[in-house]
């Protein structure tokens, strides 16, 4: 039996995607931000889940920037979830910093200085 890396039908099938996270790192599976929560003392509701496909999103779309910054970040998550409240209410579903919480549980690389205490990151 050949090994998983050196069979050709591996290396070029389609990946799976998951239909609910389109955007997605390739590597990133549900089962892996549940783990990940739950190390971190958080039950992952659809509010959290919603969070997480937003940020994965708004990484897609930004994908060819050369820098992610906080800022546009903070305005963008904001923005979106302004009718609930915006980051007040991101981080209550988020206290250990959405910013960093939602890129940990995403499969995502938070953006420089996103680990700042002043935010009230604790990550």
């Amino acid at each position: 039996m050949l090994h998983t890396s050196t069979d050709i039908n591996q290396l070029i099938r389609e990946p799976d995607i998951d239909p609910d996270f389109p955007h997605a790192p390739l590597d990133w599976t549900r089962d892996d931000a549940v783990a990940a929560a739950r190390e971190e003392g958080l039950r992952l509701t659809d509010a959290h889940w919603e969070a997480i496909r937003v940020m994965q999103g708004y990484y897609a779309r930004h994908a060819d920037d050369t820098t992610l910054t906080l800022r546009a970040l903070h305005d963008a998550l904001e923005e979106h979830f302004h009718h609930q409240g915006g980051l007040k209410y991101l981080y209550t579903l988020f206290p250990g910093g959405p910013i960093v919480q939602i890129s940990r549980l995403g499969g995502l690389v938070a953006p420089a200085n996103a680990i700042d205490r002043s935010f009230g990151s604790v990550a």
